[in-house]
């Protein structure tokens, strides 16, 4: 599987469509454990791909319809706002929203799963040594946190939009 540097931080990710990893310059030659961590959890999504795994799957096919609900909520609460119809245009915007949310809670899983395959297979390979076991297992929980926090986030703006839509129509 090739593996290329990419410019920018936090750029790192695995292309399914290409099968191949894209990590930053400071994790492609990198050598501390959080850029062992981050190259060996984008590997764990190969890892997904390879093995056929069913989130991941869903996570891709759910890949086209956020990339386009993410421009067309907002979208829609803008026309609603132009043509004076926000009640009706927001609850539409609420339902395109919902798919965002729901990419977030199926991205969970996956983020999670690829973060234990890395763990596994650094330890299994003997890559990292006893006593970094825990920088790279703090290093992967951390970063699978931060999807933790992007479904929260999702979950609340959702409820703030359900909310503001109710309202409207009050």
């Amino acid at each position: 599987m090739p593996v290329e540097e990419v410019e920018g931080q936090l750029s790192d990710h695995y292309d399914p469509t290409k099968r191949a990893l894209f990590l930053s310059s400071d994790i492609y030659h990198g050598r501390t454990l959080a850029a062992v961590g981050v190259a060996a959890h984008e590997a764990g999504h190969a890892l997904q791909h390879l093995h056929q795994d069913a989130m991941f799957n869903l996570r891709m096919a759910l890949v086209p319809v956020t990339q386009i609900a993410s421009y067309a909520w907002m979208g829609v609460i803008v026309l609603g706002m132009f043509l004076h119809l926000i009640p009706h245009y927001m609850m539409v915007a609420v339902a395109i929203f919902s798919v965002l949310t729901l990419f977030q809670l199926v991205t969970l899983p996956v983020e999670y799963d690829a973060s234990a395959r890395a763990k596994e297979q650094l330890f299994r390979l003997g890559l990292v040594r006893e006593d970094e076991r825990a920088g790279i297992s703090a290093v992967l929980n951390a970063a699978a946190l931060t999807y933790v926090a992007a479904l929260v986030n999702s979950v609340l703006q959702l409820l703030y939009y359900i909310s503001a839509a109710r309202n409207d129509r009050s």
